[in-house]
């Protein structure tokens, strides 16, 4: 399983797209398009920046659960994270992620009230890669 987690782990190094999903009001999925932040730590905790003022935010603070995909087109290999999301509003972990062209979403700079960060957090995975999918559990 290892190798696995490892694979996966590498994959979310490279990935360019990922797309991260919340449960609406009536218990339906909501798939986005999104951007990582610049920095990655981990398969573990994988961080966005976000309006704090969007649809996905309410639903994320209604429902915590969620999911992120991430894939390779060239090598036809894709992860599937199922976990929770936290809404950090905190300055020290916004600071921790800004980026200077955030500027042309949040105008207010780092404390800016409509700029906040998503923390999610997974327990378990899928893996997709030569045809065959392997589950694993991220500890």
């Amino acid at each position: 399983m290892q190798n696995v987690l490892d694979a996966a782990n590498n994959l979310h190094k490279k990935a360019k797209f990922f797309f991260l999903g919340s449960v609406d009001n009536n218990g339906f999925p909501n798939i986005k398009a999104v951007l990582p932040v610049n920095k990655r730590e981990s398969i573990r905790h994988i961080y966005f920046s976000t309006n704090t003022s969007s649809k996905h935010v309410a639903q994320y603070r209604a429902n915590p659960k969620s999911c992120v995909y991430f894939y390779s087109p060239l090598f036809f290999k894709g992860v599937l994270l199922k976990g929770v999301i936290e809404v950090v509003e905190a300055t020290e972990i916004k600071e921790r992620f800004w980026n200077k062209g955030d500027l042309k979403y949040y105008p207010k700079g780092v404390t800016d009230p409509d700029y906040c960060i998503l923390k999610f957090t997974a327990q378990e995975g899928r893996y997709y890669s030569n045809f065959k999918s392997n589950d694993f559990v991220i500890e």
